[in-house]
């Protein structure tokens, strides 16, 4: 398997196919590189290079004992980008891999970043507080804690539910997306999912969404139930300088998978504008 070790000595595994543009893609907790295969695939097909990366903890990557933070993330992005020497590359993060991304092409080397897409993205910021009364209050993001420390079997089995909006009347449940979501998620270590808890939910993006000076594609379900909207996607758009929202009704946040012809389609038409 690919991997490359970074300073602190953590392995970090990767998936890099074809040729082409490099197309950078950034999971989500507490996922893993396999959560963009209908991505990977239909890219791959179209003549693009695709990369995915383990995030530090999860899936074929090291169980590292530390480094479970956002900018810790960005850091060994950047020695796996450089490693590979990818430039003019669009990278693409759903949920907390939105913010990994935007903060990367914050901080890049000039040349490595061509265009970002945020996918259900954890930006600006999830946390609800003084200057974000709106947000989402720490008692739900002290339940995902309490579950993914006491039974991470069963609750991660239970928040595919939300995740993928199959707990809505009338939802078609495709019982292989949530298997395949509880197997990534038990691939990583639970250490990993516990710290990288607050990565997701209380890191400010504000600054590196104001900063980026590239076009940024803001894709969200309306129907989120995980990363709420009006939380997300409806505040991002409004810090970038070269922004474009598209926002779904009745799409969930799992919506790459769940609703990926679409998504596909979407991301297609602004990676080749």
């Amino acid at each position: 398997m690919p991997k490359i070790t970074v300073k602190d000595g953590t392995e970090i595994y990767y998936k890099d196919w074809g040729t082409g543009q490099p197309l950078f893609f950034h999971h989500g907790w507490p996922l893993s590189s396999d959560d963009w295969d209908a991505q990977l695939m239909f890219f791959l097909t179209k003549g693009y290079r695709v990369v995915a990366h383990d995030r530090r903890g999860h899936g074929r990557s090291s169980q590292a004992p530390t480094g479970h933070d956002m900018d810790t993330y960005v850091a060994d992005v950047a020695e796996l980008t450089a490693h590979l020497n990818l430039q003019g590359a669009v990278h693409i993060g759903h949920s907390t891999g939105g913010g990994e991304a935007i903060r990367y092409a914050a901080r890049a080397e000039p040349g490595r970043v061509a265009k970002v897409v945020l996918i259900s993205a954890v930006t600006p910021l999830m946390l609800q507080g003084p200057t974000n009364p709106d947000g989402v209050p720490m008692s739900v993001f002290d339940e995902i804690r309490e579950g993914t420390a006491t039974n991470r079997a069963q609750y991660f089995q239970d928040f595919t539910l939300p995740f993928y909006g199959y707990n809505r009347e009338g939802a078609a449940i495709k019982q292989g997306i949530r298997d395949n979501w509880w197997r990534q998620g038990m691939n990583g270590g639970a250490n990993a999912h516990y710290y990288g808890i607050a990565a997701f939910a209380e890191t400010d993006f504000t600054d590196n969404l104001q900063s980026v000076d590239l076009p940024v594609l803001v894709l969200h379900g309306e129907d989120d139930q995980i990363v709420p909207f009006h939380v997300s996607g409806a505040k991002s758009i409004k810090l970038l300088k070269h922004g474009k929202l598209i926002s779904y009704p009745g799409f969930p946040h799992g919506m790459p998978a769940t609703e990926a012809a679409t998504i596909n389609a979407d991301l297609l038409k602004f990676i080749e504008e």
